[in-house]
């Protein structure tokens, strides 16, 4: 553990960094933590703010029991009431009894497969209605019926995949596939070979990490000498890849993709121009940010406003001040509802191109209510959806322009 150097504000406000930047999904967990750090280091620069936040940086290396005990040892020894952490869903249950047993709130930044409300949690990360529904809705009515599902052997993949599953299913079409890998695992070559047999309508993946990475080189050199396999006829869509990903393949690998995000860099707006610029800044020009890390940095800065509101960091108190609270992020403006403590964020669809970048087709017309449990979902709906007038689900389609990597 470590923490970050202090400025000369009076007072202190200890603040929990829980991520795994190392591991099998240490780059995303870097993300997350770069995110945070960046608001913090923002928050205690700012005069409004008669506060400093002090962070204490953890890495469990994906290690369950040392997010377990990392926590206890936050919570109980250090007496600290706010932690900005995880990635998975597996740590996130891990310690969530932790964070109820002693009192604290666990600001959890990473979208996820819903089905869970805590309130000891905050989730500024998308919920299933945010992501998983727009995108099966432009799947199904622009590719067909047809999928295999692919995904890491823990919950945010066997949810996922269920939800896409029951989704399909309802619309009349078939699940060809369904196949998993343990976390970190690179052995993905049996399960290319499966798809390339099947020929689905499209690929839906939640792998994470290494994984993901690994699939996507091994899915391109199938396609390389096949037609019939290219990512206009058969492509891959996620909810979890993002721009470093993309940097990690070639540019013929990274294009073609659909990711289904309430984040792109491509937002052309104030905010994220800004927030872009910062990030470089501070982390390196070749740096690209990611829905990963501006959750994080929306997590963070919402906390700090809830504390200086509250003047107080006591949770009830800091809750109640959130809860009034709006915060104008990089993908524009976003709040937390009360009952069940999720955000309101601005679903989009992107198609990643050869320069690491998304060309976003569709995005919401404002920011939509997260419905955790899909309570109001109904999947015959889907493929009417795109037509729907509610302001709760409608989607414009948005030109899709050349946008190449920003300097």
């Amino acid at each position: 553990m470590k923490s970050e150097g202090r400025n000369q504000k009076e007072k202190k406000i200890e603040v929990g960094i829980l991520f795994s930047t190392s591991g099998p999904y240490g780059a995303i967990g870097q993300e997350l933590q770069n995110g945070a750090l960046l608001a913090i280091s923002q928050v205690n620069a700012d005069s409004r703010f008669d506060f400093e936040l002090v962070p204490t940086i953890c890495d469990p290396s994906g290690d369950l029991r040392d997010y377990y005990s990392t926590c206890i040892h936050l919570l109980k020894n250090q007496g600290i009431k706010h932690v900005i952490g995880c990635y998975t869903s597996s740590s996130r249950k891990e310690i969530i009894p932790v964070f109820e047993k002693y009192d604290g709130l666990l600001w959890y930044p990473s979208h996820y497969e819903g089905f869970e409300s805590s309130g000891n949690v905050i989730y500024t990360g998308s919920a299933p209605n945010q992501h998983i529904v727009p995108l099966m809705a432009y799947m199904l009515q622009t590719y067909g019926g047809n999928v295999c599902c692919v995904g890491s052997n823990y919950i945010w993949g066997w949810e996922s995949n269920r939800i896409m599953r029951e989704g399909v299913s309802a619309c009349g079409g078939s699940v060809l596939s369904e196949r998993y890998v343990p976390v970190g695992s690179v052995d993905v070559d049996d399960i290319v070979e499966e798809i390339i047999r099947l020929r689905p309508s499209y690929i839906f993946s939640s792998l994470i990490g290494i994984s993901s990475e690994t699939f996507m080189r091994s899915l391109y050199e199938a396609r390389r000498n096949d037609t019939g396999l290219q990512s206009e006829a058969m492509p891959v869509c996620s909810n979890t890849l993002s721009e470093p990903e993309l940097a990690k393949l070639s540019p013929c690998s990274a294009r073609g993709h659909i990711a289904s995000s309430v984040y792109f860099q491509s937002i052309e707006c104030r905010e994220n121009q800004v927030f872009i610029a910062d990030y470089k800044k501070r982390y390196g020009g070749e740096r690209v940010t990611s829905a990963d890390a501006e959750a994080a940095f929306n997590a963070s800065h919402m906390l700090a406003e809830s504390l200086q509101k509250a003047h107080s960091d006591d949770l009830d108190s800091v809750k109640q001040a959130l809860y009034g609270l709006e915060f104008n992020a990089p993908q524009g403006k976003i709040w937390i509802e009360p009952s069940n403590n999720h955000c309101y964020l601005t679903p989009s669809l992107g198609i990643s191109n050869e320069f690491g970048q998304f060309d976003i087709i569709q995005s919401a017309q404002e920011p939509v209510r997260p419905d955790p449990y899909l309570v109001d979902f109904k999947s015959s709906s889907l493929v009417e959806r795109q037509g729907a007038s509610s302001s709760s689900s409608s989607f414009h389609v948005a030109s899709a322009t050349d946008r190449r990597a920003i300097q």
